[in-house]
């Protein structure tokens, strides 16, 4: 039993516009499986596969003023695709975001609802993952955090430091899941979390019981009676695991 990492999953006041604006900022297409929520992945892609991270747009009345503690990362070719990047990024809505620091070789922005996200410069480790990157989560220790998701997901183990723990694709395809060291506390939940699904034949329930058993709890976000069952990892990220595929 093991479980796959499908989406990244948004709460916006707009769906419509924030999906656009990540559709148009990804280079993805664009569908809604319903009232409040859009959907944004690659085109000619069968949804879910580890080639890539989708990003789900979910509407909802008041998203929070929140410390973001999960956040996308974009890849880039060369300096001349960072700078180009950049610029059609803020044509687009994106704002500067950040302490005002200008010392980093990335750039740090914010998407029209305010979440923050990083264009990175060119680095060979991300050279074959597709426009995203990685997507990282904020934590305290990424030693702990990385035995616990090398445990949840089918994913490969690839650094850990005291630092930061790097996760992908046992396919070796797609962008990575990545932990990294931060000294500033949860205070609040995220605008963004990750969502995870059973393969075809597993059983939902199951999965949620097996990772209560390594140290999650069940999370209420006023979701009600839904398909999907959200948990808390071992640091109080919100997750949630989808229903297995038919």
């Amino acid at each position: 039993m093991a479980l796959r990492l499908v989406n990244v999953n948004f709460k916006a006041r707009d769906n419509a516009a924030l999906g656009k604006f990540w559709a148009e900022a990804l280079g993805w297409g664009l569908s809604s499986e319903g009232p409040g929520v859009t959907n944004v992945y690659p085109e000619e892609f069968n949804w879910p596969s580890p080639e890539a991270l989708c990003v789900d747009v979910v509407k909802v009345p008041d998203p929070e003023t929140v410390q973001y503690r999960v956040h996308i990362e974009l890849a880039t070719t060369s300096a001349d695709h960072q700078r180009e990047l950049v610029t059609r990024l803020k044509e687009l809505g994106a704002t500067p975001a950040g302490a005002g620091r200008d010392d980093t070789p990335w750039t740090t922005l914010a998407d029209p609802e305010g979440s923050v996200f990083r264009v990175l410069e060119p680095r060979e480790l991300y050279r074959d993952t597709g426009p995203i990157a990685a997507l990282v989560v904020d934590c305290a220790d990424p030693r702990a955090m990385a035995r616990f998701w090398d445990q949840a997901l089918d994913w490969t183990l690839h650094e850990v430091t005291d630092d930061r723990a790097r996760l992908r694709s046992a396919q070796g395809v797609g962008p990575y899941l990545e932990f990294a060291r931060t000294p500033e506390a949860k205070s609040a939940p995220s605008r963004a979390h990750l969502d995870v699904m059973p393969y075809r034949g597993d059983d939902q329930e199951a999965e949620a019981a097996r990772l209560r058993a390594l140290g999650t709890t069940p999370a209420d976000i006023g979701q009600g009676n839904t398909p999907w069952k959200v948990l808390a990892d071992i640091e109080g990220n919100q997750f949630c695991i989808l229903g297995a595929p038919r």
